[in-house]
């Protein structure tokens, strides 16, 4: 059963930057497609970024292009999502999730299998 962790959030004020881990147990990460979804209070979780098994392919949410970078480190079995120019709108509860299908990088929900438990941004002065 993969497992994962998320952690990198924080308080930051705009125009901060911030990079959230994905660190996977129980199963090798780079064979799964990765996605980052966020959720903020009274709104629906929303896609944000994902990268496809052996990062062939990523994508971002119009909101976060340019701003945001995901990436893999396979040595430590990791995801990272490197969020730069924050705003207050970035605010909400960050995970990832997992997907075995190969090939898959999508933002929305449905396909991913396995998640985190998330972790916090918070984007204010």
């Amino acid at each position: 059963q993969l497992q994962l962790v998320e952690s990198g959030g924080g308080l930051v004020q705009p125009g901060g930057s911030l990079r959230l881990s994905c660190a996977a147990s129980g199963g090798t990460l780079d064979y799964y497609a990765i996605g980052w979804f966020r959720q903020a209070p009274g709104k629906e979780r929303e896609g944000v970024s994902c990268i496809s098994s052996r990062g062939g392919r990523s994508n971002y949410a119009d909101s976060v292009k340019g701003r945001f970078t995901i990436s893999r480190d396979n040595a430590k079995n990791t995801v990272y999502l490197q969020m730069n120019s924050l705003k207050p709108e970035d605010t909400a509860v960050y995970y990832c999730a997992a997907s075995l299908i190969v090939g898959l990088c999508v933002l929305r929900s449905s396909p991913y299998d396995d998640w985190g438990q998330g972790t916090q941004v918070t984007v204010s002065s």
